[in-house]
């Protein structure tokens, strides 16, 4: 008989090791610990992971074990699960680096990021993730939002000399900017969005792009209602194959991750039309 037993996710737990404040919307905190030791990351440069975060006034008999948790209380008293792209990971330091969007007392890890102190511990499941850049593209196309932007950032440093790539990033305003290295030739512009609609500018850069010669590799990520465009665009304008993108989006604004992991399988599936027919176009 077939061992049909669903296999409980590793949840890890990390020791915050040090924080530091990159940009004024953007805090980087490093993991670290034998809480660490089985954890296995490196091969994709979108992967993410599934953090737990503890309800104040909430005692948990294990903070890691996410399962029995769920099993023994009621949904309102479970830890608030938040996905996050890992920014780095340094195998031999054992050493796991997250940034997260910060906005003040908004949302649930920005906060949490912003009073982490060296010595606190966060449970965490994962990596997931599914895109790297491939040695066979002739180019690259990279573009998302502030919540996208250690993806996009670790793809570029990922890329060696030799490497095509086009990256639009859209983020507040100039004090946002960070230092991205890459030995590959990179156009790196970064969209300054101020009062506009998170993505407005985003479209424009990329629909109004004029695109290099060559098969290109696309990632697009951020904000669900701009992703939902350009796939769009990419699929039916430019004729680009679903093997030639990694769209996904993060979050999507007037909802929680909550409210938007429940419906993100509907957003996926939305049919895109290609040359008069409706492509349904599954996005990770």
């Amino acid at each position: 008989m077939p061992d049909t037993q669903v296999k409980k996710p590793v949840v890890h737990r990390g020791r915050v090791i040090r924080t530091e404040r990159i940009t004024p919307h953007m805090i980087r905190v490093v993991l670290g610990g034998d809480g660490l030791d089985r954890l296995e990351a490196g091969k994709f440069t979108d992967h993410y992971i599934k953090m737990h975060f503890p309800l104040p006034g909430v005692e948990y008999a294990d903070p890691t074990d996410i399962a029995a948790i769920r099993r023994d209380l009621p949904r309102d008293r479970w830890p608030r699960t938040r996905t996050y792209t890992i920014r780095d990971w340094d195998a031999e330091a054992r050493e796991l680096t997250v940034d997260f969007v910060h906005h003040g007392t908004t949302g649930v890890a920005g906060p949490w990021a912003a009073s982490a102190r060296p010595g606190d511990v966060i449970a965490f499941s994962g990596p997931g993730g599914g895109y790297a850049p491939s040695a066979e593209a002739g180019w690259h196309l990279l573009a998302g939002d502030e919540s996208a932007l250690p993806a996009v950032a670790a793809a570029l440093e990922s890329m060696p000399a030799g490497a095509r790539a086009r990256a639009f990033i859209e983020i507040g305003d100039a004090r946002d900017e960070q230092v991205i290295e890459s030995a590959a030739d990179l156009e790196l512009v970064w969209l300054h969005r101020g009062a506009a609609t998170v993505g407005t500018l985003l479209v424009e850069a990329v629909t109004g792009l004029e695109f290099p010669d060559g098969p290109v590799q696309v990632f697009i990520h951020g904000e669900a209602h701009f992703v939902k465009e350009l796939r769009r665009h990419l699929r039916a304008d430019r004729g680009l194959l679903p093997g030639q993108l990694s769209v996904s989006g993060y979050w999507r604004r007037g909802a929680d991750e909550d409210v938007w992991q429940a419906t993100k399988g509907e957003w996926n599936r939305d049919p895109v039309p290609v040359n008069g027919a409706d492509t349904t176009v599954a996005s990770g």
